[in-house]
């Protein structure tokens, strides 16, 4: 996500991190190349000159000169300036209301809607313990409500069904009235797509909102479009009494203009970020840790929240026991750290949150992506039950048989066993006295010369 900028700024910033003195000069310098690296970014001229302005103030002042390591403290300041231009401070749902609190959704055209409703709807109810009911008022384009009830029905909310041969305020009012009588705590209404220049529509979604008073007003906006969204979102807002945005697509985005944009020029707080197609791919948006990401620095505390709602604490705590009891770390082991990975949003997700990774997260998915995961489980599965207990057992013979039954190569093949044999060292090291200081070691030896990323040794 936003890689990038990351790489853009990461570089400018390191010529002044180390610096025992910072001057005026030098100051400028960085500052235009940060200034390049926003603009390239996509991010609104406007949302750029602020930036630039606001930090300059703050680092040609006495807040860098009197610091111990003016280099660092520079590096603080564009810090807490980009969480101030993205917004300070997180800002969930106002759902406070005598119930069904209602949240509208609108946005354009292809922004990803739909499937932002079903994944706030399973956010509400997962993290937030909501019984959701949705409805879509989409009377116009085909298949809109089928869609919608296909990913309720995944997510686990209700759905209220509705024909393409009603109008939407009849539908949305309806939709309240049996989310009362079902004790819904929340009902989220799917609009139609649209344009802000298309006057009866934007007329239709007016008067919608004038008839059910919503709560909550989302914008559900493409975070691909960069600046482009933030402005979409302002003449939306001009319309609609928008209470926040949600930027769909994150993940796919390189740039970052959009989430750098969206809250200066609108207002608008950014409430959710979309960053994946499954429908449990919606985080909570926090300035503090996307900045942090931004810089190089990681995101632990997302981490930490991602490890605790996805991984299998049984297992974890099983393999622990075994581990400490001496006993093998064999391949269904192995198998089964590669599905707490995937959970975990795979190989990217986990290297984009880590600090300090910076341009060794990109070297590091060319060797193990998730392609490469799906591979080795595929080689796995392909595998006998005492194989998989027992690799050092696998002879040519099975290494051409498990090659044959997942496509592989016996290159591929041997590369596992010997990853595998890595990791197993790696787990009977942290089963000795002292084992996670080992275990950490172990892993500095298998990192590039330096052990660190752009912003420093992790």
């Amino acid at each position: 996500m936003f890689e990038n900028l990351t790489d853009r700024l990461t570089a400018s910033l390191n010529k002044v991190t180390g610096r025992a003195k910072l001057t005026e000069d030098n100051i400028k310098g960085t500052l235009r190349e940060v200034r390049m690296a926003l603009l390239e970014a996509d991010v609104a001229l406007p949302v750029v000159k602020h930036f630039i302005a606001q930090v300059k103030k703050r680092a040609i002042g006495y807040e860098v000169k009197r610091s111990l390591s003016p280099g660092q403290a520079f590096v603080k300041i564009v810090n807490t300036e980009l969480v101030e231009m993205m917004g300070a401070e997180s800002e969930g749902l106002a759902l406070n209301a005598q119930p069904p609190a209602v949240v509208l959704m609108a946005g354009l055209q292809g922004a990803g809607k739909t499937t932002s409703v079903a994944k706030l709807a399973r956010y509400l109810s997962e993290r937030e313990k909501k019984k959701v009911m949705v409805v879509s008022v989409d009377v116009y384009r085909p298949a809109a409500i089928k869609q919608l009830e296909t990913l309720a029905a995944e997510v686990g909310a209700d759905f209220f069904p509705s024909e393409d041969t009603q109008k939407p305020i009849d539908i949305a009012q309806a939709a309240i009235a049996a989310a009362k009588t079902s004790f819904a705590d929340v009902l989220i209404v799917d609009t139609a797509g649209r344009l802000a220049i298309d006057e009866e529509m934007m007329a239709e979604i007016i008067d919608l909102h004038k008839a059910i008073t919503p709560i909550e007003t989302l914008f559900v906006v493409d975070s691909m479009t960069g600046q482009d969204a933030a402005n979409t979102a302002k003449a939306f807002d001009e319309a609609l009494p928008l209470t926040g945005v949600i930027l769909t697509k994150a993940d796919g985005d390189s740039r970052g203009g959009a989430a750098l944009s969206v809250r200066h020029i609108t207002g608008k707080p950014i409430k959710f970020m979309g960053v994946g197609e499954k429908t449990d791919a919606l985080d909570r948006f926090y300035p503090d840790r996307l900045a942090s990401r931004i810089l190089g620095m990681g995101d632990v505390l997302s981490l930490i929240e991602d490890a605790e709602r996805k991984l299998d604490k049984d297992k974890a705590e099983k393999l622990t026991r075994k581990i400490k009891k001496g006993k093998s770390f064999n391949l269904e082991d192995f198998s089964d750290q590669l599905t707490q990975m995937k959970n975990m949003g795979g190989v990217g997700g986990l290297l984009d949150k880590l600090p300090g990774m910076g341009q060794m997260a990109q070297v590091a998915q060319q060797q193990v992506n998730d392609k490469s995961l799906g591979q080795m489980e595929a080689m796995i599965s392909s595998m006998t039950v005492k194989e998989r207990q027992y690799p050092d057992g696998i002879n040519n013979s099975c290494k051409r048989r498990i090659a044959m039954g997942s496509g592989s190569q016996i290159q591929d093949v041997n590369r596992l066993l010997k990853q595998h044999k890595q990791m197993q060292k790696m787990m009977k090291k942290f089963s000795k006295k002292g084992g996670m200081a080992n275990m950490m070691r172990g892993m500095k030896g298998m990192m590039p010369p330096g052990g660190g990323g752009p912003m420093g040794p992790m």
